[in-house]
C-alpha cells in the first residue's frame, strides 16, 4: 500500500507539487489567522454572577443574596463547583463547569437559572452575569495622568464616560473596567433635628427626591402648521435643582424645600479600590479584559491603535500611560521559538552538506521541514489551538524526529546513485523510486510510532491537560505531517534536487575518519557483550540518586519581563491607611534602577473578574528592557 503511494507520487509529481502549493497557501493563511498568546489558558470554564446590594454588610449579603444564588446554581447542568463570596455591598458567585463545556452555552444555562432565583432575592436586587472572559483575561492596563490640572474625579469621569465606551467597542474586548479615582455623586446629608422640627419622616425625603428626578411626556400641540411635543423637564442636573425639591408646607404655610432640612453637595461614592502610579500618588486606571477565545495579540494591537485615536479627544494636559502590556511577552515568546525553529533547520541543512558534500540535497531538507510545520499549523487552526510557547514548543521538539526521515531517505538515494552513477532522465527517477520504496514504508511506520507516543498526554485533566495538551497536539500533527510527506512529497523533491556528481562514502574524508573510530568501538562492545550490558545497567542505576534530588515545577521558568507583587494587609484596614501603604510600597519599588514603571492597586476594580478585598495589594512592576 505505502509503496504504491510512493510510486503514484513519483509518477504524478505535477499533481503532488500542486498539492504542495495548496498546503503552503493554507499554512500561511493559518499562521496569519491563528490566535497568538504567551501561554495556554489554564483557567476553568467559569461564569461569574455579580449582585450589588448597596449598604449591606457581608452577613446580610450572604444570607439574602449569596446563599439563594449558590443553591440555585448547584442544579446547572455540567457545573462541577459553585463558589460564593460575600463582601460589603455586593456578592460574587462563581460557577465552574466541566472541561469541554462551551462557555456561551454555560452562560445561557446560568441565565435561565438566574430567572428562577431572582424571585428569592430582596426587592430591587438584580443579579447580572460577568464578562465572557477567562481568569487570564486582563491583557492591557493603562493609567490617566492629569498632572496638577485635573483632580481624580475629573479623570474618573474621562475614563468612565469617554475612554471606557470607546475601548469596549474594539472587536475582541469583553469589558473595560475602571479602577481608582472618585465617582461623582450628589449627596444629601439630612439633619435629623430639622426633620423632627418640621415633622418630616426620612422616607418622605427619599420619595420626594425620586419623584423630582424625572421627565414626563405630554401630547402634541399644533401651531403655525408645525407640531410640538409637550414635555416636562425634571431631571436633576445640579445641586441647585436638588435644593429646590419641595417636601411640603412649613408651619407658616411657606414651601418646605430640601435645602431647609439637609446639606446638599457633590461628593465621591464609597470607594473599595485605589490605584497608584510610580509612588507619586493616586491615579485613575483602566483594565482591558479580552473576550474568551480571541486573539490576544491582535486585540492588544487594536486597543493601542484605538487609544492613539482617542488621545486626540482628551482634554489638554491629560496623558495615557501603559501600565501593563502582554503583547511584549507574547512577541518575545513567539520570536524565541521562531528563532529556534530557524536554527534547527539551518543545522540540519549544514549536517547534510557536511556529511554528503551535496548542496542540492540540503535543499530537500530546507524545503520539507517548513512544509511539515505549515501542514501542522493548518490542522492547528482548524482545531482552534492558540500559538503559544507550549504549542510551538511541540513543533520544535518534533523537528528533531521529523528530520530523521529526510536524512535517511537522502542518504539511501545517495547510496543508490553511488552504485549506478550513469543513470540519467527517466532512469534516474526510477532509481529514486527504488530508493524511496526501500526505506519509505519503514520510515513511515517509525514516524507513526513516534506520533502515537504522546497519546498518554491526552489523558491529562484540568490544569495539567490544558498546559500540555497543546504541546502533544502540535507534536502529533508535526510527526503525522512528516510521515505523510515522507511517502509523497519527499521522493518527488529528491528526484528534482539530487542530481550531479555524488561523492562515494569511502572517498569522503569526514566519513572515513568516523568509520575508523566506529568500527573498532563496535567490535569491542560486541566481543564483550555481558560487560557492556552490565555497564549500561550501572549507568542507569547511578542516575537514580541525582534523579531523587532534582526538584519539580508545574511550569518551566518564564522570564516575562514583568513582576506582580501581591502582599496582604491586616483585616479591617481603612481606605486612608490603604492609600498611604500602597504609595509607600510603590515608591520603594520604583526606586530600583531596573524598574521602568509601577502600577499599584489595592482593593478591587469595577469588574466581576476582580474579587480582591481592600486588604489585598496588587502591584504590576514593569522592568526595563535588558
Amino acid at each position: 500500500m505505502l509503496e504504491k503511494i510512493i510510486e503514484w507520487s513519483v509518477n504524478n509529481r505535477f499533481l503532488v507539487m500542486i498539492g504542495v502549493v495548496a498546503v503552503i497557501a493554507a499554512g500561511f493563511a493559518a499562521i496569519r489567522t491563528t490566535p497568538v498568546d504567551a501561554i495556554p489558558d489554564l483557567s476553568d470554564i467559569q461564569v461569574i454572577v455579580l449582585t450589588d446590594y448597596p449598604g449591606q454588610g457581608p452577613n446580610v449579603v450572604e444570607d439574602q443574596v449569596t446563599y439563594p444564588l449558590t443553591t440555585a446554581m448547584l442544579s446547572v447542568p455540567y457545573a462541577k463547583v459553585v463558589r460564593g463570596y460575600s463582601f460589603f455591598g455586593f456578592s460574587l458567585v462563581y460557577i465552574i463547569f466541566e472541561d469541554g463545556t462551551d462557555l456561551y452555552w454555560a452562560r445561557s444555562r446560568v441565565l435561565e437559572y438566574l430567572n428562577f432565583a431572582a424571585g428569592r432575592l430582596p426587592r430591587g436586587v438584580t443579579p447580572q452575569l460577568g464578562p465572557d472572559a477567562t481568569g487570564v483575561g486582563w491583557i492591557y492596563e493603562y493609567v490617566l495622568d492629569g498632572g496638577d490640572r485635573y483632580d481624580l474625579q475629573q479623570l474618573r469621569s474621562i475614563q468612565d464616560w469617554y475612554l471606557r465606551y470607546e475601548l469596549a467597542s474594539v472587536p475582541g474586548v469583553s469589558e473595560v473596567a475602571s479602577v481608582g479615582g472618585f465617582v461623582k455623586q450628589y449627596q444629601v446629608e439630612v439633619d435629623p433635628l430639622k426633620l423632627q422640627a418640621y415633622g418630616v419622616p426620612l422616607q418622605k425625603v427619599r420619595t420626594a427626591i425620586q419623584r423630582s428626578n424625572n421627565d414626563v411626556g405630554g401630547r402634541l400641540i399644533e401651531m403655525g402648521e408645525t407640531e410640538y411635543m409637550v414635555r416636562g423637564l425634571g431631571y436633576i442636573t445640579s445641586v441647585e435643582d436638588l435644593e429646590r425639591v419641595p417636601l411640603g408646607l412649613g408651619p407658616n404655610g411657606a414651601p418646605l424645600l430640601l435645602k431647609d432640612v439637609a446639606d446638599i453637595h457633590v461628593g465621591p461614592e464609597l470607594r473599595r479600590g485605589i490605584a497608584e502610579w510610580n509612588g507619586q500618588g493616586e491615579t485613575v486606571g483602566g483594565i482591558v479584559v479580552i473576550r474568551f477565545g480571541e486573539n490576544a495579540l491582535k486585540v492588544i494591537d487594536a486597543v493601542k491603535s484605538r487609544m492613539e485615536e482617542l488621545k486626540k479627544g482628551l482634554p489638554e494636559g491629560v496623558e495615557i500611560h501603559a501600565a501593563y502590556d502582554r503583547s511584549g511577552l507574547i512577541k518575545r515568546a513567539v520570536a524565541t521559538l521562531k528563532e529556534k525553529l530557524l536554527e534547527e533547520t539551518i543545522v540540519v541543512a549544514l549536517v547534510i552538506i557536511v556529511f554528503l558534500l551535496h548542496l542540492r540535497s540540503a535543499f530537500v531538507a530546507i524545503f520539507t521541514l517548513p512544509l511539515g510545520v505549515l501542514l501542522a499549523f493548518t490542522v492547528m487552526r482548524a482545531q482552534g489551538l492558540n500559538a503559544n510557547i507550549m504549542s510551538l514548543g511541540g513543533i520544535a521538539i518534533a523537528i528533531g524526529a521529523m528530520v530523521d526521515a529526510v536524512v535517511v531517505m537522502i542518504e539511501n538515494a545517495h547510496k543508490h546513485m553511488e552504485r549506478e552513477p550513469d543513470r540519467r532522465g527517466r532512469d534516474r527517477w526510477e532509481l529514486i523510486l527504488k530508493a524511496s520504496k526501500e526505506v519509505g514504508p519503514a520510515l513511515f511506520y517509525s514516524l507513526l510510532i513516534i506520533t502515537i507516543s504522546f497519546i498518554p498526554v491526552f489523558s491529562l485533566q484540568q490544569q495539567e491537560g490544558r498546559l500540555f495538551k497543546p504541546l502533544a497536539f502540535t507534536k502529533t500533527y508535526a510527526m503525522a505531517s512528516s510521515a505523510l510527506l515522507a511517502i509523497t512529497v519527499l521522493p518527488v523533491l529528491m528526484g528534482m534536487f539530487i542530481k550531479g556528481k555524488i561523492r562515494p562514502e569511502n572517498k569522503h574524508p569526514l566519513s572515513k575518519a568516523l568509520i575508523r573510530i566506529y568500527r573498532p568501538a563496535i567490535q569491542f562492545v560486541l566481543r564483550r557483550r555481558l560487560a557492556t550490558i552490565l555497564v549500561a545497567i550501572l549507568v542507569v542505576l547511578a542516575t537514580l540518586f541525582p534523579l531523587s534530588k532534582i526538584g519539580s515545577e508545574f511550569m518551566p521558568p518564564l522570564d516575562e519581563g514583568d513582576l506582580l507583587y501581591m502582599p496582604t494587609t491586616l483585616p479591617g484596614i481603612s481606605v486612608t491607611k490603604a492609600k498611604e501603604l500602597l504609595q509607600q510600597t510603590d515608591r520603594i519599588i520604583a526606586s530600583f534602577p531596573e524598574v521602568q514603571s509601577v502600577f499599584g492597586k489595592i482593593g478591587r476594580a469595577d469588574t466581576a473578574t476582580d474579587p480582591a478585598p481592600l486588604t489585598m495589594i496588587e502591584t504590576t512592576i514593569t522592568l526595563k528592557h535588558q
